[in-house]
């Protein structure tokens, strides 16, 4: 697996009470219940040291980039800094972070670049799996004559075809776009095999980590994929988006900008002036994912190791959620599950669960469920290709519960409670 985190073994001084804490909006009522944020493959709620953040940056900082004066200044150090923290998140070179606007938005333009240098008859590979934002930006360069492929899922659980990925790649793939973990299933795929497979075929590959990032630790160097893209706002951050890339290849293609942009490498990618107070959150996001560590293992010696002290804490408590999840969804007479159920491959999957009950519509369900503060998603979560191929796209698509490290065990009580409500009223 390309995953080792989610083999460890959670530290003793995991605190949810601590975790809680520190997220101030986990304390809205709803018709006089505490909201249960189920809904964070959507976006998570962000603690209150990402709040301060950005409003130190307005107070202290708020000035665009390379001017002659004190506040120009600290905002190239908040940038800076915020790489910084990045890096060790990717655990890449700060020159290898992208900021942009949004993980789709950041993915349109760099497949727009490498566009430039294919030819009629060049082939990528897609998978049926991925959210649509590392599907349609792909699937647009056939207007440049491109082949584009799709890889198919085995129905039963939700994964990857891996024979039929190994089928479709020969020596006319140029790229292969795959998504870490979905959004939709919770379904983590085997992405360092992936590839190595990719590679051997000299292909690149692009990784869509958006979902994975708050669920389990990445490492780029041991994955050695081409680029890596994920968004701040899943991992309780602010709404942004983030790119590794390879600095040979953020060198190699060319990004459309306006001329009198840098042509200096990263920043040559970041069309236009960037939200720079998020910049600063984004760097206490990963600021407080690494306090998260110290303090369940206090021998890290610095942030990447805190943060895969964190992420090592956290898998395992998301873990012990999920599994009394499904256990209790799979109680429901009439509910269908969508992906992994056996324990035993729980390192296949994240804590993202979706499923359909034979009462209703999964929006009926979703607005009996937020009336008594329990907030879920439903629909397809943009993974359009998924609900088509699972035939419930027609008719709703899919209710979708989210679980992160700041959620608790009596949320998913109640939530099983509400369910057992809803199938029988």
């Amino acid at each position: 697996m390309s995953t080792p985190a989610v083999h460890e073994v959670s530290s003793k001084s995991f605190n949810v009470g601590w975790v809680r804490e520190q997220f101030p909006s986990l304390q809205l009522q709803v018709n006089g219940q505490q909201a249960a944020f189920l809904d964070g493959p959507a976006g998570t709620q962000v603690p209150r040291q990402v709040m301060d953040a950005v409003q130190k940056y307005f107070l202290e900082a708020n000035a665009n980039t390379y001017g002659a004066f004190l506040t120009s200044r600290r905002t190239n150090e908040i940038i800076s800094e915020a790489r910084a923290a990045m890096s060790d998140l990717f655990n890449c070179s700060p020159d290898e972070v992208v900021f942009g606007q949004n993980m789709t938005t950041i993915t349109l333009g760099i497949a727009r670049a490498i566009g430039r240098e294919l030819k009629p008859g060049d082939e990528i590979l897609l998978t049926i799996l991925d959210h649509d934002a590392n599907f349609s930006p792909w699937k647009a360069l056939e207007e440049k004559g491109v082949v584009i492929r799709t890889v198919d899922i085995r129905e039963s659980d939700c994964t990857l075809d891996l024979e039929d990925l190994r089928s479709k790649l020969n020596e006319k793939t140029k790229l292969v776009a795959v998504g870490y973990a979905s959004n939709a299933v919770g379904t983590i795929n085997p992405v360092a095999e992936i590839t190595k497979l990719a590679h051997a075929m000299g292909a690149m590959v692009f990784i869509d980590a958006v979902h994975y990032a708050p669920h389990g630790s990445i490492d780029v160097r041991a994955l050695d994929c081409d680029f890596l893209i994920c968004s701040p706002y899943k991992f309780f951050g602010p709404h942004m988006g983030t790119l590794y890339g390879k600095k040979e290849h953020l060198e190699r293609f060319r990004p459309y900008k306006v001329r009198p942009a840098t042509d200096v490498v990263p920043e040559c990618w970041e069309t236009g002036t960037q939200v720079q107070e998020l910049i600063a959150g984004i760097h206490a996001a990963v600021e407080y994912i690494a306090e998260l560590g110290r303090r369940c293992d206090p021998s890290a010696k610095d942030r990447r190791a805190a943060l895969l002290a964190s992420y090592r804490s956290t898998v395992a408590y998301e873990r012990s959620l999920l599994t009394h999840l499904i256990k209790g969804l799979l109680a429901i007479p009439g509910l269908q599950l969508f992906g992994i159920t056996d324990p035993a491959r729980f390192h296949e999957r994240c804590s993202t669960v979706s499923f359909r009950l034979a009462k209703g519509t999964p929006t009926d369900t979703a607005a009996f469920l937020g009336e008594r503060g329990i907030f879920t998603w439903d629909g397809n979560f943009y993974a359009l290709n998924l609900t088509e191929r699972l035939g419930v796209e027609e008719s709703g698509g899919v209710l979708r519960v989210g679980l992160v490290h700041y959620n608790t065990i009596d949320e998913v009580n109640r939530l099983l409670t509400a369910l057992h409500e809803y199938c029988t009223t």
